[in-house]
């Protein structure tokens, strides 16, 4: 596993090298030197991941098991998408939040069309009842990093992990297979967060 982290992040380094350091798994830290974004992020674990295929996911996120199973028998690149009714059917993100996560557009043959930012109301009206979510759940290979690399930034002054996969995409050629699923999860990105999270995932045993 590689953690991406600040260079003032010592104490997670501490954490995961004391007590607490992972009998299951081996943990590498890659350092972004400056916060410019979450395709910046993957660029900066660059040398760990090397030429393998990789799977992404944020570190405020629990995702339920069976997204990386489903990615990890993937063949190439792609994404789990979450459908939107489930997401807050399942998860604990209400309703007026979910609908500010991006959506990905799936061609016939379960391939990712377009993923959009921050939807506006003609393009969430374009998926009709069918609205899957991208929660940032990815298998990957080296073309998408050589985009996180390239890809400009954006009008908040950040190299966006959505605009390297419209790259890879566009310039590479990089077919992202799309996963279907109906599942919640559940997201920590505030505060506010926090006591909901920490009850549904009362009495989870954490064996890294």
């Amino acid at each position: 596993m590689c953690l991406v982290v600040g260079p003032e992040h010592g104490a997670v380094r501490e954490y995961y090298g004391g007590e607490s350091a992972p009998t299951r798994v081996r943990i590498e830290f890659a350092v972004q030197a400056e916060p410019l974004g979450t395709a910046d992020a993957v660029a900066a674990a660059a040398d760990v991941v090397g030429s393998r295929a990789f799977l992404v996911l944020n570190s405020d996120n629990y995702y339920p098991v069976e997204a990386y199973r489903a990615l990890a028998a993937l063949d190439g690149p792609g994404l789990v998408a979450f459908e939107r009714d489930a997401m807050i059917r399942d998860g604990n993100v209400p309703a007026d939040r979910v609908r500010q996560f991006a959506i990905v557009r799936i061609a016939g043959d379960e391939s990712m069309l377009d993923i959009i930012e921050k939807p506006d109301e003609a393009a969430l009206a374009a998926c009709g009842n069918d609205v899957y979510l991208s929660m940032n759940c990815w298998r990957f290979d080296s073309s998408v990093l050589e985009a996180c690399r390239r890809v400009p930034l954006s009008a908040r002054g950040e190299r966006e992990l959505t605009d390297a996969v419209r790259l890879a995409r566009h310039e590479a050629g990089t077919r992202f297979r799309v996963v279907r699923m109906k599942a919640g999860v559940l997201d920590l990105s505030s505060r506010g967060d926090i006591a909901s999270v920490a009850g549904r995932l009362a009495g989870v045993e954490v064996r890294l």
